[in-house]
C-alpha cells in the first residue's frame, strides 16, 4: 500500500510485526466477532481477517477463561494481536505474554478497585506492557468517558481531550513512549474535530483513527470516509479501524472498506465532503465484535432499519448497541436507544429506561415510541 499523507512526524511505535507513525504505511485493523472462548471460530475469524489485509487485530478479554482461550489461540496463529481489557484492567498481567498491544479506555478504570488510584493502575498497564514487549493503546470513547471528568464538564470534547492529556502525562511520568491514543465518536465531524485538536496538542502521538459504531452499510463506510478523507491528506492517522455491524462471516469487509478508503485517498480519488450533513433517520449501531452478548443483535439492527424506513426524514437518532460496554453511555445520546443483553432488549428514550423486552417483542415497542415521537413533535409545531 502507499503511504498516504505526511505522517513522519509522529514517532514510531512498533506492534509485533508492523510498525504505526514516523511515515510508515497506515496499518488498517479489524477485530474478531466471535466468543474468545469459541476457539474454532475466533481461530478462523483471525485467519479471515489476516488475509483480508488485517495488521492487527483485536480480540476481547473479560474472564480467566478468556485468558486460557487467549492462550491456546496464540499457539495457532502469528498475527499480531490485539487485547481488549474492558473494565478489568488487572487481566493484563494474564494476557500480556500472548499479545502484541494493550488496548485499554480511560473510562473504564474507575469500574474495578476504585480504591486504587488510576495513576497506579495506568502504571501496572506500563509495568505489564513493558515486560512483555506490548505496545498500549489509550482509547477515549465519548460513549464511556472519565466520570470523574465528566462531572467537572458537561463538554464531551473538552472532556475527551482532558483524558487523553492526563493519560499522556502519565505516560510521560512513566517514561514509557510505545503507545497510540485513538479518540472515537459516533459523530464523524466530532472525530474529525477532536483529532484535529488533539494532532495540535501532541504532534508526535501516533493516531488511531475510527468512527465508532458506524453501523450497517453503505452509511457506515460514508460516516468512516468523510472522517478519514478530512484528516489522513492532513497527516492525522497512522492506523485506521472501520467498525460495521456484519454478520461475523463477512467482517473481512471492514478490511476491505478500510483498504479501498486508503487506496483512494492515495490517488486523490475524493469521495465525500468536509462535513457530514444528515439529514432524516440515523441509525448507529456497534460492530459486530466479540463482546456482542447475543448474535441476533446483528439481525435486531438490521430489522430496525428495515421497518424505521416510513420514518427516514424524520430527525430521529436510534442507536442499537450489543453490549454492556457500549449500551449505556452511547444510547443515553439516542433518541431511542437499544442496549442488547444476553435474553433481552433494554429500551430507552435518552437516559430514559422504558423497560426490557425480548428479542421478538421489542420491536413493535419501538415503532410505537417512534410514532408517540413523531405525533408529540408534529403537535409540537402546530
Amino acid at each position: 500500500m502507499q503511504n498516504t499523507g505526511s505522517h513522519t512526524d509522529t514517532r514510531e511505535v512498533a506492534i509485533g510485526s508492523v510498525v504505526i507513525g514516523g511515515g510508515q504505511p497506515i496499518v488498517v485493523q479489524s477485530m474478531a466477532a466471535t466468543k474468545t472462548q469459541d476457539l474454532d471460530a475466533t481461530a478462523e475469524q483471525i485467519a479471515m481477517l489476516e488475509e483480508a489485509g488485517a495488521g492487527l487485530i483485536r480480540v476481547a478479554v473479560d474472564s480467566k477463561k478468556d485468558v486460557e482461550a487467549l492462550r491456546s489461540l496464540r499457539q495457532s496463529t502469528s498475527a499480531n494481536l490485539v487485547v481488549d481489557l474492558q473494565e478489568n484492567y488487572r487481566l493484563a498481567e494474564k494476557v500480556a505474554p500472548f499479545v502484541q498491544k494493550l488496548r485499554y479506555n480511560p473510562g473504564h478504570l474507575h469500574h474495578h478497585q476504585r480504591e486504587v488510584a488510576v495513576k497506579d493502575k495506568v502504571k501496572f498497564l506500563v509495568d505489564q506492557a513493558g515486560e512483555n514487549d506490548c505496545a498500549l493503546r489509550i482509547g477515549v470513547n465519548f460513549g464511556s468517558l472519565d466520570p470523574s471528568l465528566k462531572a467537572q464538564d458537561e463538554n464531551p470534547m473538552e472532556v475527551a481531550l482532558r483524558s487523553a492529556d492526563e493519560h499522556i502525562s502519565y505516560m510521560e511520568e512513566l517514561n514509557f513512549t510505545r503507545f497510540v491514543v485513538s479518540l472515537k465518536s459516533s459523530d464523524p465531524n466530532a472525530v474529525i474535530q477532536i483529532n484535529k485538536l488533539f494532532h495540535v496538542r501532541h504532534p508526535k502521538v501516533p493516531i488511531h483513527l475510527g468512527v465508532t459504531e458506524a453501523g450497517m452499510l453503505p452509511l457506515g463506510e460514508i460516516k468512516s470516509r468523510i472522517a478519514f478523507e478530512n484528516l489522513i491528506p492532513f497527516g492525522i492517522g497512522n492506523t485506521i479501524r472501520v467498525s460495521l455491524t456484519l454478520p461475523f462471516k463477512e467482517k473481512y469487509r471492514e478490511i476491505e472498506v478500510g483498504k479501498k478508503i486508503l487506496a483512494d485517498i492515495s490517488e486523490g480519488r475524493f469521495r465525500s465532503v468536509p462535513r457530514f450533513e444528515h439529514a432524516g433517520l440515523n441509525i448507529i449501531s456497534c460492530p459486530s465484535c466479540s463482546r456482542v452478548e447475543n448474535e441476533a443483535f446483528i439481525e435486531l439492527a438490521q430489522k430496525i432499519r428495515e421497518v424505521t424506513d416510513f420514518a427516514s426524514q424524520e430527525d430521529i437518532t436510534i442507536a442499537v448497541m450489543g453490549c454492556r460496554v457500549n449500551g449505556p453511555g452511547e444510547t443515553d445520546e439516542a433518541d431511542i436507544g437499544l442496549w442488547c443483553a444476553p435474553n433481552h432488549v433494554n429500551l430507552k428514550k435518552g437516559t430514559e429506561l422504558v423497560g426490557a423486552f425480548g428479542y421478538d417483542e421489542v420491536i413493535p415497542r419501538v415503532l410505537q415510541e417512534i410514532e408517540c415521537m413523531i405525533e408529540e413533535r408534529s403537535a409540537s409545531k402546530s
